[in-house]
């Protein structure tokens, strides 16, 4: 079965970056995978497993999983 949220640091691993640029990218709105909420002072992220196979040129019937790199 197919995760419904993408770690933030599984999302840094396969794109090689590292998590605070994740992060700041969902809160800049600037990656097309995910987004992120603040509630009060803290963050929360989601980046849907889908998009970021898209994003990372995945066929699109390749499913995520925790151990790409």
């Amino acid at each position: 079965m197919q995760p419904n949220n993408v770690k933030i640091k599984d999302a840094a691993k396969i794109l090689g970056k590292s998590e605070q640029f994740i992060r700041v990218g969902l809160q800049e709105n600037i990656f097309p995978f995910g987004y992120a909420v603040k509630m009060s002072s803290v963050w929360t992220y989601h980046i849907s497993p889908k998009k970021l196979n898209e994003y990372v040129g995945m066929q699109s019937n390749d499913q995520y999983s925790e151990n790409v790199i």
